[in-house]
């Protein structure tokens, strides 16, 4: 185990007490959005208790050294708080390292409240690699969350993640190690490992237009392209999701790591940008910073995530020239690769409709609540 791994563990660092927040939080809403499907499944035909899976990869010991609880003590408390999850959730926790696992299974063993679990969280100690995608491939079609939260990058393939994805309901969330990606790029030592990330042909671009970007830009590149190639990794014609999320460090001057969640689904897409929104740090006319640096339009992904409130009135009333919508229905067709929530979807179209710009059924004034109709001019 290298030092730095070894460290993390020591102190609670505040990116990554806010990382087990989002994860934690995304499981909750995620589980109980996947509880409510297979009851009304089981409703509707009659079927027995569906399972549902957590996994994570890279799950530590548990606590930190100050006895501050990291994601997996975080997820149990979450399932708890629910019967019926503790009736169907079946939960792997992994650690490739022997003591992270050996500290892992006291705290799981000490849960108050593990009586309830109708199945044990299962604790492994197996290293991570790119060959576990045939595996994790071959388990039953269970809707699964993965949390893949790694120290490098050996072990990520798009393969890997697909290999989850492709079950109904199921998403990942990925730990993505920027600073040592960016170094391997140009190590031609690491070019199976980044072709297993970005592919071949998109590897290939990827190297070429690093040779004309500036350190700055780098990161915004990188980013970009393995937004794309997760975006293009459905082996079922199925749509992918993308929201990344950075954390910088301690003092707020370079990247340390991305928190990249994956969807195959716009509803979990959704609630995942609620949730990173209220954990960013900055807003900027009230709309959520993701913790982006400010992207170019040689990033045409990311510089989509990085325009301000001003900007999303001008969007709509070009976007919906000559349409009635309800505004639930503009918020889900306009909302994905932007960085708008739903509040400001409706501050806007308030504001607009205050401005004589678009008009609105009838509805509370300085509210625009989802079945309000707008219509746009032509």
């Amino acid at each position: 185990m290298s030092q730095n791994l070894a460290n993390f563990f020591s102190d609670p660092r505040e990116n990554s007490l806010v990382k087990a927040s989002i994860v934690s939080k995304y499981f909750e809403t995620w589980a109980n959005i996947i509880l409510q499907i297979l009851k009304n499944q089981e409703n509707r035909y009659g079927r027995g208790k569906g399972q549902i899976a957590y996994v994570d990869l890279f799950a530590g010991p548990g606590v930190y050294d100050d006895g501050t609880p990291s994601t997996p003590v975080l997820v149990l408390e979450k399932v708890l708080k629910n019967p019926e999850l503790c009736e169907r959730m079946v939960i792997v926790f992994n650690d490739g390292d022997s003591h992270h696992v050996e500290s892992l299974r006291n705290v799981v063993d000490s849960f108050d409240g593990l009586d309830n679990f109708k199945y044990k969280p299962v604790i492994a100690n197996i290293e991570v690699n790119r060959e576990l995608a045939g595996p994790l491939r071959s388990l039953p079609n269970v809707p699964t969350l993965l949390f893949l939260d790694g120290w490098g990058y050996k072990e990520l393939s798009i393969e890997l993640f697909e290999s989850i994805l492709q079950k109904w309901g199921s998403d990942c969330i990925i730990f993505f190690n920027f600073n040592r990606i960016n170094a391997a790029i140009d190590n031609p030592r690491m070019v199976e490992s980044i072709v297993s990330l970005f592919g071949a042909s998109r590897a290939e671009k990827l190297r070429t237009e690093l040779l004309k970007s500036n350190p700055y830009e780098r990161e915004l590149v990188i980013i970009e392209a393995f937004s794309a190639a997760l975006k293009a990794s459905s082996t079922d014609g199925s749509s992918r999701y993308v929201l990344p999320f950075r954390f910088k460090n301690a003092g707020g001057t370079k990247t340390s790591h991305h928190l990249i969640h994956i969807s195959r689904h716009a509803l979990g897409y959704q609630n995942m940008k609620e949730i990173m929104a209220k954990e960013s740090s900055e807003e900027n006319q009230g709309v959520a910073s993701f913790e982006y640096s400010v992207p170019t339009e040689r990033q045409p992904f990311l510089f989509s995530l990085s325009r301000p409130r001003d900007q999303l009135a001008e969007m709509l009333l070009r976007d919906f020239a000559g349409q009635k919508l309800r505004m639930i229905e503009i918020y889900e067709r306009h909302n994905i690769d932007t960085p708008f929530v739903k509040k400001n979807y409706k501050e806007v179209l308030w504001q607009l409709e205050e401005e004589g710009k678009i008009t609105a059924s009838k509805h509370k004034r300085n509210t625009f609540g989802d079945n309000v109709y707008a219509t746009f001019p032509k």
